[in-house]
């Protein structure tokens, strides 16, 4: 028998939902969890369980059944009504999917330590059509959309839908002080005598534009500013938000005393554009908020393949507008804030007047002038916030670095990628690590085979290895055969965001590898003694992507690795006069 749902009623944002057992129960239902399948949350699963069972997703009471979900896709509405535009689904593999019966089975929830969060109790299995779902949620099914991609490449294939038992909510241990769960905002709120909040919503850093446009807005409709940044997953490529956060607290002497309060959301993202706004507004009425700001292309994932915005830049407004007495809170609408170079201030770009000069730097713009160590001008952001941006995103060539190689056996890899690492040590200043392939199957992948999963596996294993290299300053030199492309990109998505990355192909002709080959591995493979050889029997697969391009039929390693340390340079890696790093 399930416990019954705790309800809260405050002044703010009405009925709340609180999943979390009581003690008692919640010590019976740890008791009987050895009986239950277990499922290791996903980190984007981790944060909506969060959100779920702290009420910050009321009036949802679990993961979505099919009827819910299907009602949500088509309509923004649960089945009994209720506006809800984004499914909240535990996807999980089809081997999991087959051991659960619905009505009768219960999950127990961990974490990736294997701490127990949560008892799901089984009403629904379905496997969805995820490319409907995309299109019905985001109105496209173009995986350049990061929501997308997520969807239809990454998420698992099967949906389990029941009711939660909160057994505890997942631990945090930084910002503690900042982390307000939507019952203690409410009374945090009620204590400070709050009656009118406007909530402003944020994965980003925030500049001297986003703070006048959230000082105007809590001004225009007179409340107080709950500044409510989403901490959980956002889109790939973000700032991170340990540095987002400490962006965020410097800012808050920029406001008058005693008006805004900073509290982190542990939301994953899903840059829905217009639904997004819908959601999020139900959220921060959740929270304990009035009103709600809803920017240009609120929640936007920017542009697809063609170039074209995904989202109108006021479509989230449109729609916001129409379901603003369902979603409960007041929107409080603003245009792009542009900076007028000759009043010295900041204005919506429409109320900008004919022939006024105005000056902007984007996301893409304020990324370059950090990697090319250029100045941050003070009209764009506060001197203490570009500080906070530049210890944690120091110029390129102060950053960790991955060359990662990629060719057939024979091909030249391991020679220029040793030349290379000798010409980074004489450069000094930051510390290199070869990883070379052989000896990477030596110490790091003794057990592994030549299937393509246990090649995959091999290339992740490096991939880590790099990304922990990378991220702590160093250069890695990987010189692994790498003959798919699904992997690589996978490495690519690991290393970025902690550093540069170059994908290098050795493109050297199978003729000519052969015709090198000392070890006569090319004989063997011919003959069929080794199998699922690279080139032979088993495909290599030419990267499309690679910013460098050797063939060694044409070049000798010397000339080879030049050629990368040019292109090193030129992309700001390797700093003034050939030196890795400056002082």
């Amino acid at each position: 028998m399930i416990a019954s749902t705790s309800h809260l009623i405050a002044p703010h944002g009405g009925e709340l939902i609180n999943l979390i057992a009581e003690p008692e129960r919640a010590a019976e239902l740890k008791s009987h969890s050895r009986e239950w399948p277990s499922w290791d949350l996903t980190p984007r699963q981790v944060c909506d369980l969060e959100l779920l069972l702290s009420g910050g997703f009321s009036p949802l009471r679990g993961f979505m059944t099919r009827a819910d979900y299907g009602d949500v896709c088509e309509k923004m509405r649960l089945a009994d009504g209720t506006l809800w535009p984004m499914p909240i689904t535990l996807d999980v593999t089809a081997d999991f999917a087959g051991k659960l019966r619905p009505g009768s089975s219960r999950v127990a929830l961990r974490d990736a330590e294997g701490v127990m969060l949560a008892v799901l109790h089984v009403d629904d299995v379905w496997q969805p059509d995820r490319k409907a779902e995309a299109q019905s949620v985001f109105s496209t099914t173009s995986t350049v959309h990061p929501g997308v991609d997520y969807l239809l490449n990454k998420s698992n294939p099967w949906y389990v839908g029941g009711k939660l038992e909160g057994l505890q909510m997942p631990s945090h241990y930084d910002f503690r002080a900042l982390r307000f769960t939507p019952a203690e905002l409410r009374a945090e709120f009620s204590r400070l005598g709050w009656r009118r909040v406007v909530a402003f919503q944020t994965r980003n850093p925030m500049h001297r534009a986003h703070q006048e446009l959230t000082f105007r807005a809590a001004k225009q409709v007179e409340a107080n500013l709950l500044l409510h940044p989403s901490v959980g997953m956002t889109k790939p490529g973000d700032v991170d938000y340990f540095t987002r956060v400490r962006c965020y607290q410097l800012l808050l002497s920029k406001y008058p005393p005693g008006t805004v309060k900073l509290s982190l959301l542990p939301l994953a993202m899903r840059m829905g554009g217009p639904r997004e706004a819908i959601w999020h507004g139900i959220i921060r009425r959740n929270h304990g908020s009035t009103h709600f700001i809803v920017g240009r292309d609120h929640a936007g994932p920017g542009n697809d393949a063609d170039g074209k915005p995904f989202y109108g830049p006021y479509e989230a407004q449109e729609l916001f507008k129409k379901y603003e007495a369902d979603i409960g809170v007041t929107m409080v609408p603003f245009n792009m804030m542009v900076y007028l170079e000759d009043q010295d201030k900041y204005i919506p770009d429409n109320e900008v007047r004919n022939g006024a000069r105005v000056l902007n730097i984007s996301g893409t713009q304020l990324r370059q002038r950090l990697n090319e160590g250029r100045e941050i001008p003070g009209w764009f952001t506060y001197t203490e916030v570009a500080h906070e941006l530049r210890r944690s995103y120091p110029p390129r060539h102060r950053q960790g670095l991955t060359i990662f190689f990629t060719g057939l056996s024979g091909s030249g890899k391991s020679t220029i990628a040793n030349v290379l690492l000798t010409k980074f040590l004489e450069m000094g200043g930051r510390p290199v690590t070869l990883l070379d392939g052989d000896l990477v199957r030596k110490h790091l992948s003794s057990e592994l085979g030549f299937s393509k999963e246990h090649r995959d596996i091999n290339i992740r294993r490096i991939g880590y290895v790099a990304s922990e290299i990378t991220k702590n300053g160093g250069i890695a030199i990987c010189a692994p055969i790498a003959p798919y492309d699904a992997v690589r990109k996978h490495v690519r998505e690991m290393i970025e965001p902690f550093g540069g990355f170059v994908l290098v192909h050795i493109a050297t002709p199978v003729e000519v590898c052969e015709q090198r080959d000392r070890k006569g591995l090319y004989a063997k493979a011919r003959a069929g003694i080794l199998k699922e050889f690279t080139g032979i029997s088993d495909p290599y697969e030419v990267p499309a992507n690679a910013e460098v391009v050797i063939d060694t039929s044409e070049m000798s390693p010397e000339e080879a690795a030049q050629a990368i340390i040019l292109h090193l340079e030129r992309q700001g890696f390797i700093g003034v006069n050939g030196k890795s790093e400056e002082k």
